[in-house]
């Protein structure tokens, strides 16, 4: 099969996926909760997260809950991806399709990625809005903004490929939730956690690094350093290297 027809026949899978997402509710209701759930922080719920309240034009409040918001819409999202398939015996069929196991993985992916865009795009409103708000008006630091904003894109990617590989070792979607989010969880706060135990001496600073909040807050002051973004990249690629081994091994 030409690369072109291998594109194509990709596209298709990706196109079925986000297609599956937006012909049900699933798309509408994970991107409306995300808005709604950053939306009431930011603006109803009174203190110091509240834009208005703090008098600071800034969205760090966002930034900061974002991350948490994801971390259990994301693994809703991708809990049906493959376990789905498997509950149904569809898998079998999927491996029929002219696609190699690495192509299928990447088509799912591609999908759940594509949701969290569409989920993020709206945030910009937030980011006029408080443009508009600031005295004189964007009197902002829009550095800090878009290094937060590729910075969230980057860790839901990473959510996205963990959540993947946790659909593929199971037909169960409660337990690929669950599992997608305990690990995302580990990931984004855990590392940080466990760095501050004393038995790591010198290496505290080392094992910090290997959790996503480290590179997140890094990209967050505005700053895009090749190695985050490097450790967001590597991150997603092992998780779905390891799908594609799940797959291969269950076939």
């Amino acid at each position: 099969m030409s690369k072109l027809s291998d594109f194509k026949v990709g596209y298709f899978f990706f196109k079925k996926e986000v297609t599956s997402f937006f012909g049900s509710l699933t798309g509408y209701i994970v991107i409306s909760i995300f808005l709604i759930a950053n939306s009431l922080f930011l603006w109803v719920f009174p203190g110091e997260y509240n834009v208005l309240d703090s008098g600071y034009a800034n969205l760090d409040t966002l930034f900061f809950m974002a991350p948490w918001i994801f971390l259990f819409l994301v693994p809703a999202v991708t809990m049906r991806l493959f376990a789905d398939e498997k509950r149904t015996g569809t898998i079998e069929l999927l491996f029929t399709r002219p696609l190699s196991e690495l192509q299928i993985v990447l088509a799912k992916y591609s999908a759940g990625i594509a949701l969290v865009l569409f989920s993020l795009i709206p945030v910009l409103l937030f980011f006029i809005t408080v443009g508009f708000l600031g005295d004189p008006a964007w009197n902002i630091d829009t550095g800090a903004f878009w290094g937060s904003f590729i910075g969230l894109f980057f860790l839901a990617a990473v959510y996205v490929a963990i959540g993947v590989f946790a659909s593929s070792v199971t037909d169960n979607q409660i337990i690929a939730f669950l599992t997608a989010m305990i690990i995302s969880f580990f990931f984004y706060i855990g590392f940080e956690a466990v760095s501050n135990l004393e038995l790591w001496g010198n290496f505290s600073n080392t094992v910090d690094k290997l959790g996503i909040n480290a590179h997140y807050k890094s990209m967050s002051r505005g700053v895009l350093d090749t190695r985050d973004i490097i450790y967001f990249v590597t991150v997603s690629l092992i998780f779905l290297l390891s799908t594609k081994a799940v797959l291969e091994k269950s076939r």
